[in-house]
């Protein structure tokens, strides 16, 4: 016998311990995500929060905004948070994938379902803060 996996496309049935380490690294992958998202999910926030409060305070004023004011921050921090929760949400999909040609048969990804969500959620919150600015 060789040392190279041999068990010919999956066609035999992984033993348990090896079933096991599947499913201890595809929980893994799906904690990963979290942790992106509930930074994503700050940053947007965050950045959310900063537009509306700046947005308030200068209601009354007539002041000309400055270009890189806190408007501006705002925007770019919901942007940073949607980018970064996008890119990782394809990120995760790829090594879901690469995970599942080896041990078919995982759960279906509830961070990756998660993680979309909350990037259309920031999207709005995107489109939302343009429009009134």
């Amino acid at each position: 016998m060789s040392s190279v996996d041999t068990r010919d496309d999956m066609r035999t049935p992984l033993d348990t311990g090896t079933r096991l380490a599947y499913m201890r690294t595809f929980q893994a992958y799906e904690r990963t995500p979290m942790a992106w998202i509930r930074t994503a999910l700050y940053v947007i926030s965050f950045g959310f929060s900063i537009s509306k409060v700046f947005e308030f305070l200068q209601k009354g004023r007539n002041d000309a905004a400055p270009i890189l004011g806190p408007q501006t921050v705002g925007v770019v921090m919901i942007a940073m948070g949607v980018v970064s929760l996008t890119l990782y949400t394809l990120q995760h999909w790829r090594e879901l994938r690469a995970l599942r040609a080896q041990c078919p048969g995982l759960p279906r990804s509830m961070s990756g379902a998660t993680g979309v969500l909350l990037a259309l959620l920031g999207l709005g919150a995107l489109l939302g803060v343009l429009v009134r600015a």
